[in-house]
């Protein structure tokens, strides 16, 4: 098995970094597939753990979004990192 590259976290900028890539059903108990193209692009294998993240206007959730667990842990390391460090020194 090839072992994993680090690669820098997804964190969008700008406005352009939105598209549909697909349109997918929910079905009577709430499973969704993610195409083989998607799950491919984005490198998601069977067993991956997946953060659902949601966004909200009005009360309502407007967009949701999928974020490997993995990538989500790294980013919020790489945030609350320095503050902690900052924290811990004080």
């Amino acid at each position: 098995m090839a072992k994993k590259e680090k690669s820098a976290s997804c964190v969008p900028t700008g406005m352009g970094c939105c598209k549909v890539e697909a349109v997918i059903s929910v079905d009577e108990r709430g499973q969704m597939v993610l195409p083989k193209e998607m799950r491919e692009k984005a490198n998601i294998r069977a067993g991956d753990k997946l953060a659902v993240t949601s966004w909200e206007k009005d009360g309502k959730v407007c967009c949701i979004s999928l974020i490997k667990a993995e990538d989500l842990t790294d980013m919020v390391r790489s945030m609350l990192g320095p503050l902690m460090q900052d924290v811990i020194r004080k």
